[in-house]
């Protein structure tokens, strides 16, 4: 190699030139490989990263071995759920009396501001459109009385850093999410219009009184519901006359520690956002309502000398044309500035991950967080909805993970009905990608929802029945299903064959129909390696 001169490029012309664009705002889809000089920039298609096929042993053909690696946070949890050292005990017991003053002004504020609502909303029928001033001016009686209500649970004085920015400005406000408290302070400080779960309606007073904001209502799980919610956010940012809106992008209370995904409502409008950051700086008693009940939650904070917390306005975040087309990025730059503002990272979690998390508990799993996957990740990649995920737990749950949610090969092959064989044996293997001797609910869930999401799966599964169905007749009779089992499963005995019938049976009518047969596939999308005669090896 010749020595060095100051002469001499450091790029010579026969070099490949490597040409990165960076755009902050119009950026490439992630994954974006740089293009060379002299070479066309062929990106294979998108695969989601780990699920790349390099492994011909594989029983379904079109999968891998690997999987995005897990996170261990936990957003949900609060860190004082219970009564721990003595400081607390003794505070508690110094604060029973303030406690029962505090109850007495919070049951007397409610009661007052429900009146109020009352009155402000007797005889509306045109709530298609804003509330008239005279009834607004009824409900400053109520604006009061919630900061009564904040002044009882301890929030004596309230830090503001910066200022709401005026209504035509901003239309809409975006905030992180960690206990009930917020929304009592928002309706205080903004009065605005929110946007609420159908099942907040029923709640008692203050089912009522999110009327009177004039409620914009979703239902999660209806994309009906959640189209209209949309439409009514877009009619009522658009209006002055309205209130301007506030919307937790979150959809639920976290611990405040990260940020999980935002749900997209408040940023397909494409109007301008102001980001509000809310904190709550403690030592002895963390105020976020995760795995705690209300009333405990409400019990500790009547049982505090005070209760802190901090309010920041954001900088005003006004979309650009390509933002305004594009609610994800938007959605990004908002969480970039709310993560940014309380140093704390993002996650994937979601509310399917609460949904999760609450259904492990509900099933007695040890160690419920295990079960969280970071569902917004998960529905992303293969378009699978929370209460699909659910149906998938109650599954694993059923093959008895131990402490630490593993399952066995034994225990998986007893829930499926399967034998040990090769094909039974490559299934599991393919799911355990540690090569550990078991799984997680994690690499179940993700290689259940990658098989269901193939573009051939509902095809495949079609004619795998056509295929059992020897004599044409609509049924899999319990002679076809062992035809077919001892090309995939040999040697397998009228037990195990009639424990296979008994789950492809569905209905339980005691014969198993096209119906039967595709609904178990949907449930247990691993299956389709035994039936299909185009996956299943020979």
């Amino acid at each position: 190699m010749s020595d060095p001169d100051l002469s001499s490029p450091l790029i010579h012309r026969d070099q490949p030139e490597v040409v990165i664009s960076i755009d902050h705002d119009d950026g490439g889809e992630e994954g974006y490989i740089p293009a060379v000089a002299g070479q066309q920039n062929q990106e294979p298609p998108r695969v989601p990263r780990g699920f790349q096929s390099d492994n011909l042993n594989n029983p379904f053909g079109f999968l891998s071995e690997a999987e995005p690696p897990p996170t261990t946070v936990d957003p949900f949890r609060n860190d004082t759920p219970g009564v721990s050292g003595l400081y607390e005990v003794l505070k508690i017991v110094v604060c029973l009396p303030i406690a029962l003053l505090r109850l007495v002004i919070f049951g007397a504020s409610l009661a007052v501001g429900y009146v109020a609502t009352k009155l402000a909303l007797a005889g509306w029928k045109d709530k298609h459109n804003p509330m008239p001033r005279w009834r607004c001016r009824i409900m400053w009686v109520t604006r009061i009385c919630t900061r009564c209500i904040l002044f009882s649970f301890g929030y004596h004085w309230i830090r503001r850093k910066g200022k709401p920015a005026r209504r035509d400005t901003a239309p809409i406000v975006v905030s992180n999410h960690v206990s009930f408290i917020e929304p009592i302070f928002f309706f205080y400080e903004l009065s605005p219009t929110i946007v609420a779960s159908e099942s907040h309606d029923s709640l008692p007073f203050v089912g009522t009184i999110i009327r009177a904001m004039q409620v914009i209502y979703v239902n999660r799980f209806s994309q009906e519901s959640r189209k209209n919610a949309v439409h009514e956010i877009k009619r009522k940012a658009s209006s002055d006359r309205f209130p301007r809106l506030l919307l937790f992008p979150e959809g639920t209370t976290t611990n405040g520690k990260v940020l999980i995904s935002f749900q997209l409502g408040a940023f397909i409008p494409g109007y301008p956002i102001q980001p509000v950051v809310v904190r709550y700086p403690h030592v002895h008693f963390d105020q976020s309502w995760g795995n705690i009940s209300l009333l405990l939650l409400m019990f500790r904070m009547f049982t505090q000398f005070h209760n802190f917390m901090e309010v920041e306005y954001l900088p005003v975040i006004y979309p650009s044309d390509t933002q305004k087309q594009n609610a994800v990025r938007l959605s990004q730059k908002t969480s970039h500035a709310i993560a940014t503002s309380l140093n704390v990272v993002q996650t994937s979690h979601s509310y399917g991950d609460l949904m999760l998390l609450n259904r492990a508990s509900e099933l007695k799993l040890e160690n419920p967080s295990n079960y969280m996957v970071e569902m917004a990740k998960v529905a992303s990649l293969f378009n699978i909805s929370s209460l699909e995920a659910v149906r998938y737990l109650d599954t694993f749950s059923s093959m008895n993970p131990d402490s630490s949610g593993r399952v066995t090969l034994h225990d998986f092959l007893r829930v499926l009905k399967l034998k040990p064989c090769t094909l039974s044996k490559g299934i599991f293997g393919f799911i355990d990608v540690e090569k550990a001797g078991s799984i997680t609910f994690r690499q179940f869930l993700f290689a259940s929802a990658h098989v269901s999401a193939q573009p051939l799966f509902q095809q495949t599964c079609e004619l795998a029945f056509s295929h059992c169905d020897a004599d044409g007749d609509g049924f899999i009779s319990v002679q076809e299903l062992g035809d077919v089992l001892k090309h995939t499963m040999p040697n397998s005995n009228k037990d195990e064959v009639q424990g296979m019938y008994i789950l492809l049976d569905d209905d339980k009518d005691q014969r198993i129909s096209k119906d039967d047969f595709l609904s178990c596939l949907r449930r247990n999308p691993l299956l389709i390696a035994v039936f299909s005669p185009i996956l299943a090896p020979a």
